[in-house]
């Protein structure tokens, strides 16, 4: 059973001379290598599209955070502008012609 050097140098010779692929060996199992390598280009394949999504994940979840960062500036801007010593300089500013009320507003109902 031990494996000698003249063992070793016959199936080198028999991998590299082509001879293998005519043996009943690997015709009876070449279905099976068939779907092997099928399932392998399968998983490479998977694997590429795989590492394209998480690229393309990372690249939207940096835009949502800019986006994110964008609209609370807006949002903070909104509110500045709205106060009404803002409104009431901007009315000033523009000599529109308006006063504020003195009175609360109230509804007349019939």
């Amino acid at each position: 059973m031990g494996v000698s050097a003249k063992n070793i140098k016959k199936n080198v010779m028999h991998v590299i001379s082509g001879t293998f692929l005519t043996d009943d060996l690997f015709l009876k199992n070449l279905p099976f290598i068939g779907v092997v390598v099928l399932l392998l280009f399968l998983h490479i394949s998977h694997r590429y599209v795989c590492i394209e999504k998480v690229s393309k994940i990372e690249k939207l979840q940096k835009e949502l955070k800019s986006a994110k960062y964008e609209a609370l500036v807006i949002s903070s801007d909104l509110t500045n502008i709205s106060r009404q010593t803002q409104v009431q300089q901007l009315v000033d500013g523009y000599k529109l012609d308006l006063k504020q009320l003195k009175e609360p507003v109230y509804k007349i109902e019939e």
